[in-house]
């Protein structure tokens, strides 16, 4: 064990405080202590020894038991204990360590402890919170250098010269790290205590809310025990008004019932007057559709003269461009031989001035051939003229062919266009068979019993339809088919609804489906099937439109009879018969009557009406099977592609036909152009000949002049005959343009006309169209009044009635109870007037 001295420096003054000074400090086997105890007086004590002694280690050994690692020991195992004075106003509980304060640290090689102990060695406390706070106490910091500077430590702030390490040296030893550590862990916590404070507001919220809702409720109870209390006192008094007020009721309910009473003359008058506005239009419709069918025949006529205009302007122009460019050719050839009379005239005036002699046998040989060369001449115009007149026939064969063609090329596209028709009825009639309904809208009245069926419980009563689904022709009447369409017309795509309300909802999902164009009628499904007596019927042989339709459900029988007045229809087979049945037999209940091939035919008053086919309406819906109407439209189908297929090879020979004639009249054509440039270098060659003899004749100058003079002469009369020949093709271009003027005048003129018709036809198109729509509101106006009469006017009648009667039993029976009511409020009135309880 190392020797060390200890000396106090005791300085006498004012009495201070004891609590925090270290009295005594014991080691064992601490560093190079094997065992030490020392005791420290107040104020300041030196240790003092040599080098190596263990002064460091009394130092590190306070550092040990106030709270550092146990690694800075350089020991394996130790103890440290320091005792601490605990007297004076700052003693550390002082209740319950006493005077004094004993810290025992023990070292091992693998834990440590601390131990805090009274002044009579029992052990207080263990943990390193209680040590801790006793240092915080008594302000002991040993990392502090200020408070144990270590031998390092104070060789390291020595030795430093750098002033930012000895300000850290500063900033530590002022406690002022500690103080700033101390801020930032206070923020820190009230930034925690902040978000607690926020987060319990924010669940106090709900609480508070609710305690308001509470409160609330509290309130409403009272006052609903106060309605409540009110209630039954107003019940009471009630009773006192019964009579009175039925006596009030009974005079304005029997005015109620005569003022629905008076409404349904009105009700009458209007559906009497739609009725009388129907007939009318239907009058005005059947007239207008007779001039739209005129229309209609008239403009298919114009459209084929129109046609023929055009063909015949585009003939006369090609002709107008031919004979500008004969024209043309023969204004070159008479500028040819005008030149050819100016060199002559030069010859002329050069014979003159030049003599040559020829022998005779030069003369002959030029004689002769002057002679073959005329003859060459003669014989190659007798084969132009016969060339020009072959290209003229060729020019006509040809235009007669185009005209063929184009004649089986229009008759080729009527065909295919009556295939495609025939094609797609078949497709239609196959889509009915496999669902029948689509006979009656395609596919947009499938799109509509769906929106139906997805908006059913919308409706007061499911719809009906199509009607047509639910009507089919009796045994033995698809013979009758086409007579029956004509005559029910669009009543198989009609929908029956039961009041103006499923009107609107069934006018709704037709606009959900995009299939908005279709009849809705009116009609109570309550009403049972209507029995016809035979009276009423048309007493004919003929059948009637209902005595060939089946319906088994009685609202769709009796649509048939009201809106469709099928009972009063007579179906005949021919036009003789239907006229025969519709104006001279006068049959009483007869409506209308309607023939196999569609004729309509009716008579109001003493004007008789017979309206065409109508082409639109759909045949063979209405038959219990398709297959009969498929295999005839195959069978046309067949036919017509046989006759397409024969206008097809037809329509090649023509053009095969029409080829070898524009061919032959191209070959003829060249061979004119050939034949003329070969006449004309053969005169040209004559000229030449004639030219030359003339000029190297022995004789004389005047002689050779008169040859020439008379060339000259023979070539002017050439030029004479050419610019006749041209008048006479520039007369033949005016007639042949005049003939184009007028036919495209003619052509303007008839497509101004035809503009005019086809207004015209559109404008009674539209009337017709808007005439239908009126009559299809004319008759919705009848079945809503009809429905206002049924569903509105006469219930609320009975309605009426059946609530004044109601009113004279209840009055009846307050009258009887008249008494009992009578003591009970005065009763009631003796409690109101008595004065309230204190």
């Amino acid at each position: 064990m190392s020797h060390s001295t200890v000396s106090s420096d005791r300085i006498h003054g004012a009495q201070r405080s004891g609590a925090g000074t270290i009295k005594r400090i014991r080691l064992e086997n601490f560093m190079c202590h094997s065992s030490l105890e020392i005791e420290l007086c107040e104020w300041v004590n030196f240790i003092t020894g040599q080098n190596g002694s263990g002064k460091s280690a009394i130092l590190t050994a306070l550092c040990i038991a106030f709270g550092c690692r146990a690694k800075e020991t350089q020991r394996a195992y130790a103890v440290v204990q320091v005792e601490i004075k605990n007297e004076g106003v700052d003693a550390f509980r002082p209740e319950t360590y006493g005077d004094s304060i004993l810290i025992e640290r023990r070292i091992t090689e693998s834990t440590s402890s601390t131990i805090l102990k009274d002044r009579q060695g029992r052990k207080v406390a263990s943990r390193r919170e209680d040590l801790r706070e006793l240092v915080e106490h008594f302000n002991i910091d040993v990392e502090n250098p200020c408070v144990i500077m270590s031998q390092d430590k104070s060789r390291e702030f020595l030795h430093s010269g750098n002033d930012k390490d000895k300000f850290k040296f500063f900033f530590k030893a002022t406690l002022l790290q500690q103080v700033e550590e101390l801020l930032q862990n206070i923020s820190k916590q009230l930034k925690d205590a902040y978000a607690l404070v926020n987060e319990l507001e924010n669940s106090i919220r709900p609480i508070e809310l609710e305690l308001r809702e509470l409160q609330e409720k509290i309130d409403n109870m009272e006052r609903v025990e106060e309605i409540s209390r009110r209630v039954q006192q107003l019940r009471k008094l009630l009773a006192w008004l019964l009579v009175y007020d039925m006596d009030q009721k009974l005079p304005k309910q029997r005015e109620i019932i005569e003022t629905l009473k008076n409404r349904i003359p009105a009700c009458q008058a209007k559906i009497d007057s739609s009725l009388h506005a129907l007939e009318k239009l239907q009058e005005r419709f059947s007239k207008k559709k007779v001039l739209v069918s005129c229309f209609m025949e008239n403009t298919s006529e114009l459209k084929k003269k129109k046609e023929e205009l055009s063909e015949a302007c585009r003939s006369a122009s090609k002709e107008k461009k031919e004979l500008e460019a004969e024209h043309d050719r023969c204004t070159s050839q008479i500028q040819k031989m005008l030149n050819r009379v100016q060199k002559l005239e030069e010859q002329v005036y050069d014979i003159q001035e030049k003599h040559i002699r020829n022998t005779q046998a030069e003369e002959s040989e030029i004689e002769a051939q002057i002679k073959e060369l005329e003859h060459e001449v003669d014989r190659v115009k007798s084969i132009l003229s016969s060339l020009e007149d072959d290209e003229y026939n060729l020019s006509e064969h040809c235009s007669e062919a185009r005209d063929a063609v184009k004649e089986m090329d229009s008759k080729i596209k009527d065909y295919e266009r009556k295939q495609r028709d025939i094609e797609r009825q078949i497709s239609e009639l196959r889509q009915h068979q496999t669902n029948r309904v689509t006979a009656f809208g395609g596919d947009g009245v499938l799109r509509l019993l769906r929106e139906i069926e997805r908006h059913h419980h919308q409706f007061t009563e499911p719809p009906i339809g199509p009607l047509g689904a639910h009507v089919t022709l009796v045994s033995g009447g698809d013979a009758w088919a086409p007579a029956v369409e004509q005559a029910v017309g669009k009543l198989p795509n009609a929908f029956i609804v039961t009041n103006s309300k499923d009107v609107s909802i069934l006018r709704k999902c037709g606009r959900d489906a995009r299939y908005n164009y279709f009849p809705i009628i009116v009609h109570k499904f309550s009403r049972p099937r209507v029995t016809i007596p035979n009276h009423s019927l048309p007493q004919t042989r003929h059948p009637t439109t209902l005595s060939l339709l089946h319906a088994d459900n009685p609202t769709v029988f009796n649509v048939l009879v009201d809106s469709g007045k099928a009972e009063r229809q007579v179906l005949v087979k021919d036009y003789n018969s239907g006229t025969a049945v519709a104006f001279d037999q006068r049959i009483p209940n007869l409506l209308e009557v309607f023939t196999l091939d569609g004729f309509k035919m009716f008579s109001r008053g003493s004007v008789q009406t017979i309206l065409p086919p109508n082409k639109r309406i759909r045949i063979g819906r209405l038959c219990g099977s398709f297959d009969g109407q498929i295999k005839e439209f195959q069978r046309d189908g067949s036919n017509t592609r046989e006759e397409i297929a024969k206008c097809k090879s037809r329509k090649k020979e023509l053009e095969m036909q029409a080829g070898d004639f524009q061919k032959r009249l191209d070959n003829v054509k060249r061979k004119r152009l050939d034949a003329e440039r070969v006449m004309t270098a053969k005169r040209m060659k004559l000229q030449d000949v004639q030219n030359s003899r003339a000029s190297e004749a022995a004789l004389s100058p005047e002689s050779t002049t008169n040859e020439l003079l008379q060339e000259i002469s023979n070539v002017k009369m050439e030029i004479k005959k050419k610019e006749a020949w041209v008048e006479t093709l520039r007369e033949r271009m005016k007639v042949a343009e005049t003939k184009a003027r007028s036919l495209e005048l003619s052509h303007k003129e008839l497509e101004e006309s035809t503009k005019e018709e086809i207004e015209a036809f559109g404008k009674a198109e539209e009337e017709l169209i808007e005439i239908e729509r009126n009559i299809t509101d004319a008759k919705a106006r009848v079945a809503h009044y009809q429905s206002v009469m049924n569903d509105k006017v006469l219930p609320d009648i009975k309605e009426a009635e059946a609530e004044y009667l109601d009113l004279e039993n209840r009055r009846k029976d307050a009258v009887s109870g008249e008494r009992a009511m009578v003591k009970h409020g005065d009763r009631i009135k003796k409690q109101q007037m008595a004065p309230p309880r204190s």
